[in-house]
């Protein structure tokens, strides 16, 4: 099989390393080579948190190139945009709307914090898959648990056994938590599955 790419792209306290890492394990233990790459911004809570993942029958490098990842998963709208260049042409990007406007964007410094940002990508001519998952998060009892939903809706995109994602995330998150995060998950397959009846916005 051809080495499927996919870049995550968010912001401290977002859950991206821990979502990154429950792909690569079930990629692994459903039997392909992979390779993982993460990349911290600022050190902090709401800093630029970027990781890639890999995977296929012969993977040479954990970084994924300009232009060649299969699947961008933007849990914040403007990295979303900041990592766009990475997504291949008739790539898919799957779009949290949630904005955590960066600390360098005050008055005193004449920056402004992009509008319209699902728009832009949409006209770049990419698939855009649109969700608001702290929101689901909220209504399933746990604000922590968007990178869970999101998970789900990437789920549906790639051909990885279901029940290994369960068993993998089972094994990932604290058992107090576990019911919830896989509620989580299982919310968002199910709002995915239902998303070309709403144009690829999830509700």
């Amino acid at each position: 099989m051809n080495t499927v790419s996919v870049l995550f792209a968010g912001v401290g306290g977002q859950g991206i390393v821990l979502a990154s890492k429950i792909l690569a394990k079930v990629a692994f233990d459903s039997g392909y080579m992979v390779k993982e790459s993460e990349l911290h911004g600022m050190a902090q809570r709401g800093g630029s948190v970027v990781s890639h993942v890999r995977y296929g029958k012969d993977v040479h490098s954990p970084l994924i190139p300009f232009g060649k990842a299969d699947i961008l998963v933007s849990l914040e709208e403007l990295e979303g945009l900041r990592y766009i260049h990475f997504l291949k042409k008739d790539g898919t990007i799957i779009f949290n709307e949630n904005i955590s406007v960066p600390s360098t964007v005050r008055p005193d410094t004449g920056l402004k914090y992009p509008e319209n940002i699902s728009e832009t990508l949409k006209n770049m001519g990419c698939i855009l898959m649109t969700i608001n998952a702290k929101e689901v998060a909220k209504d399933i009892g746990n604000l922590k648990v968007e990178n869970l939903v999101v998970l789900g809706i990437l789920s549906t995109k790639i051909d990885l056994p279901v029940e290994t994602w369960k068993e993998t995330i089972s094994k990932s998150v604290p058992q107090k938590t576990l019911e919830v995060n896989l509620s989580a998950f299982l919310k968002g397959r199910e709002m995915a599955s239902q998303a070309n009846r709403r144009n690829n916005v999830l509700e």
